[in-house]
């Protein structure tokens, strides 16, 4: 019986530790800028821009492989990407390409935080680490592309 108790304290334990550094959103105001949805050769892309035209993240949807990528502008290497909405918090394994600087995370179609994303509450945000947080206003090109990956 210790052992099962052990072992339940010790999966739950780095659960807590991810969800308290990972910021809440709730009141953060989405950085000025634009989405915009184009169909692409494999699928289709949402892209948001600030208003230095400087493009901070995508959501891709691969039609082939029905995947959502989701990419966001970085400096380094993280080995996770925290993802925030009005109803779900979750970080997700990450990866890097040092070429494009962008660090992204795949989610099947029908990922609970896809659909997180695109009922959230006005704002989505990305942490990573200590950076300050990347936050969007929640508009409705992110949700075509994921749903284009689910039709």
């Amino acid at each position: 019986m210790r052992f099962s108790i052990a072992a339940a304290f010790a999966l739950i334990f780095p659960v807590a530790i991810l969800a308290q550094s990972m910021p809440d959103l709730s009141t953060a105001t989405p950085i000025d800028g634009t989405w915009a949805y184009a169909a692409t050769s494999d699928g289709s892309e949402a892209s948001f821009t600030n208003a230095s035209a400087g493009v901070q993240l995508t959501v891709h949807c691969t039609r082939a492989t029905r995947h959502v990528s989701i990419a966001k502008a970085a400096s380094a290497a993280a080995p996770l990407l925290n993802v925030w909405t009005s109803s779900l918090a979750r970080s997700v394994p990450s990866s890097f390409n040092p070429a494009t600087r962008r660090l992204t995370i795949d989610l099947a179609p029908y990922d609970p935080l896809l659909d997180a994303m695109a009922t959230s509450r006005g704002r989505v945000g990305f942490s990573v680490g200590n950076e300050p947080a990347l936050v969007v206003p929640a508009w409705a090109e992110a949700a075509r592309v994921i749903e284009d990956c689910r039709a």
